[in-house]
């Protein structure tokens, strides 16, 4: 498979799932709806708080994610290899040079955040300066401005937006059931209480199907951000080198949490990753000998 053919499916992929996820909010909100009796009441009341909060997190998700991680802004002359390879890679593919930033942590890690390519951060760790050469790292933060090219953090902003909204549906059904009564239910059809069984399981079960393809989009995107940094140094090999060395590194990462995990190149809990097929759903990044591989035959 080339490198353009790989974005491509990567690409494709990645909208086929957004598809499902509105498929699926709109589901749950017929379900609601009729198990209910109010209509679609629900999912306009959930858009809007899930709306507002969002948009605050939208712009300010940035600077919480770097002040979690203890992570400082640097200039040219604090590490010039480091910005000269950033602001090489922008020049050859058009785009503004991100403000750089650093996490004092010997495990080797890196990631991008910001709305958009003109409000943009690449953040590495000093263990990925430490241990990895000039064309790993090189392969590295073009993966990474990748990320910013290719709008990933944007996008992934709006499936937290899904997420969240799918969570405050069945919140906001589950309250309902309380003062709904049970006279009602007697007197309910028979069609309204299969509605009402549909509604309840959906409730509890919608946030963990949520969260699956939140990580499932994350995961496309990491794919599309290997080809997309592949492309960029027109060698893909630099990539998949630095990921064996972060992939075989043991140190955990201790500035990441769970909030902020899916954003590094690699997992940063190291040992923790899952390899049965239905408890990976939940992993946050594919495996790395996957990735390599698949960089290793570009």
């Amino acid at each position: 498979m080339t490198i353009y053919s790989q974005i491509t499916a990567n690409q494709r992929k990645t909208w086929a799932v957004m598809v499902m996820f509105v498929i699926f909010i709109a589901t749950l909100a017929y379900i609601y709806g009729e198990a209910s009796g109010f209509g679609f009441s629900y999912a306009g009341i959930a858009l809007i708080f899930s709306g507002i909060f969002s948009l605050i997190g939208y712009y300010t998700s940035d600077k919480m994610i770097l002040g979690i991680s203890g992570a400082r802004q640097i200039q040219k002359s604090d590490n010039p290899q480091l910005w000269n390879t950033v602001e090489n890679l922008c020049i050859g593919i058009g785009l503004p040079i991100p403000k750089v930033y650093l996490i004092e942590d010997s495990a080797p890690n890196a990631f991008a955040t910001g709305r958009d390519p003109t409000h943009a951060v690449v953040c590495v760790t000093t263990g990925i300066l430490e241990k990895l050469n000039k064309v790993e790292l090189e392969g590295v933060i073009a993966h990474e401005l990748s990320h910013i090219q290719n709008y990933d953090i944007r996008l992934l902003s709006i499936v937290v937006i899904f997420v969240g909204l799918v969570t405050l549906m069945g919140d906001f059904f589950l309250r309902s059931m309380r003062h709904i009564g049970r006279s009602r239910s007697r007197k309910a059809g028979q069609l309204q209480l299969i509605f009402l069984f549909l509604g309840l399981a959906f409730a509890v079960l919608s946030p963990i199907i949520a969260t699956v393809i939140q990580l499932a989009v994350s995961r496309k995107r990491e794919f599309l951000a290997d080809a997309s940094g592949a492309l960029l140094t027109r060698y893909p090999e630099g990539l998949a080198s630095a990921l064996e060395k972060i992939g075989k590194d043991r140190e955990p990462l201790e500035a990441a949490n769970n909030a902020t995990a899916h954003l590094y190149i690699v997992n940063p809990f190291k040992g923790k990753e899952i390899s049965s097929f239905f408890a990976s759903l939940f992993n946050t990044h594919p495996p790395v000998e996957e990735r390599v591989k698949i960089l290793r035959a570009m």
